[in-house]
């Protein structure tokens, strides 16, 4: 299989309107076909399009993050976490190296949740192509894009 390398401007937002994430006044985000850079719902489009080309493309949560699995939330007690403050929404390292973000605090227990923070919401973004072109070997033997020129460094 042909392995492309994509690079591409977007702006995510959610279904309010909301702005989530943006790639104005930086690079472009570049990544490599086929090898589970980017979200599925968002690279089935985006390997169709040409440079230059612009385009609001929706994604349901299925193919994006997944939708919210309340198995993946858990009570655990104070002291398993980290001394100091523990809050809302601060995010720590769970033992099977997933992040996880606080969700509730009680004196005694702490909610944590494993879920993608954008899981169970659909997407929309607006995005331009940059750039389209073949993968590099490197790349391929890597297995992921090394920017739009196919320069990056390790």
């Amino acid at each position: 299989m042909s392995h492309k390398v994509i690079a591409f401007h977007y702006k995510l937002t959610d279904v309010s309107g909301a702005t989530l994430d943006q790639s104005e006044a930086n690079e472009p985000l570049a990544f490599m076909t086929g090898v589970g850079q980017i979200i599925p719902g968002l690279e089935s489009v985006l390997v169709s399009m040409l440079k230059g080309d612009k385009r609001r493309v929706e994604v349901e949560a299925k193919d994006a993050y997944g939708e919210r699995d309340l198995g993946r939330i858990l009570n655990v007690k104070r002291n398993q976490l980290p001394e100091g403050d523990v809050k809302v929404g601060d995010m720590f390292h769970g033992p099977n190296g997933e992040v996880v973000t606080v969700t509730a605090v009680s004196i005694d227990s702490v909610t944590l949740d494993a879920n993608h923070p954008l899981a169970g919401q659909k997407l929309i973004f607006d995005v331009e192509i940059d750039t389209v072109r073949e993968a590099t070997k490197e790349e391929v033997a890597h297995g992921h894009a090394h920017g739009a020129d196919g320069q990056h460094q390790h």
